[in-house]
């Protein structure tokens, strides 16, 4: 239980891991199957698969996995493999846990109540951002680790990285606009801003005029979702979820309707 706690922390966390469980065990092997280890990225483990050489040959091996990013049974020998003079031969399964991507979300109003679900339902850890404390509740974002502070001040303590999904739906155009200005520059692998076609021609042009890089500027996804005709909350909520999935998924072909009868 100890190593299945250590692999949902790892994962909840931002952290990959490799899961190395024992499915087989013959002679004299240490551990019976059923037993499992957790090799971090860092080499560290929870857990034993049968301590000494052949621990030291699977997490090894779990490493590489970690690097190629898929599961791999393997058999150990070990006396040939691990140079254990006890014999035996041992099976693993060597499973990768991929971590959840953060999705940093600003604004806690209607649109950003109706995506975050979705947004959580295709795996993301996300982060709800909002200066109002009767927003941004536990009530309305379940499992979601909430910032009640201005958008300026939480900016600055928030985590960029080039794995960083982020979606702007503030209660403010103007708001929407001071978010996104802090933060194209930053790294991050997806941003996405609500708006109007012509409030987002504007911010763009204040963006450039203010510095920003055009390029960045370009990949700014705005206005976010696709074109599916959406007017309440919950359709904009799919029309994001839909864009989320089509970028994740590296689909480049415009979408094709559906054929009639």
């Amino acid at each position: 239980m100890e190593v299945l706690k250590a692999a949902v922390r790892e994962m909840e966390e931002g952290r990959a891991a490799v899961l190395a469980t024992v499915v087989a065990s013959d002679g004299s092997a240490p551990r019976e199957a059923g037993a499992r280890m957790l090799v971090r990225a860092d080499g560290s483990t929870v857990g034993t698969v049968g301590g000494g050489a052949v621990e030291h040959h699977v997490r090894a091996l779990a490493l590489e996995v970690l690097a190629g990013g898929r599961p791999r049974r393997v058999a150990v020998d070990l006396a040939r493999d691990a140079g254990m003079a006890c014999g035996g031969r041992m099976e693993f399964f060597l499973d990768p846990l991929v971590a959840r991507p953060r999705m940093l979300v600003f604004g806690a109003g209607h649109v950003a109540r109706a995506t975050v679900p979705l947004l959580a339902a295709l795996g993301f850890r996300i982060t709800v951002v909002d200066e109002r404390p009767d927003q941004a509740t536990p009530e309305r974002f379940p499992a979601c680790h909430l910032v009640v502070a201005p958008p300026e001040e939480a900016i600055g303590n928030l985590v960029f990285d080039d794995d960083t999904w982020i979606l702007v739906v503030t209660h403010r155009h103007v708001h929407d606009t001071l978010v996104v200005e802090r933060i194209v520059g930053r790294p991050w692998a997806w941003l996405g801003c609500i708006g109007s076609r012509a409030k987002v021609a504007k911010m763009r042009d204040h963006l450039v005029a203010g510095g920003a890089d055009p390029a960045r500027v370009a990949r700014l996804s705005a206005p976010v979702g696709l074109d599916i005709g959406a007017e309440t909350p919950e359709e904009i909520a799919v029309a994001i979820a839909a864009e989320v999935v089509r970028v994740r998924r590296g689909c480049d072909r415009p979408p094709v309707p559906l054929s009639t009868p």
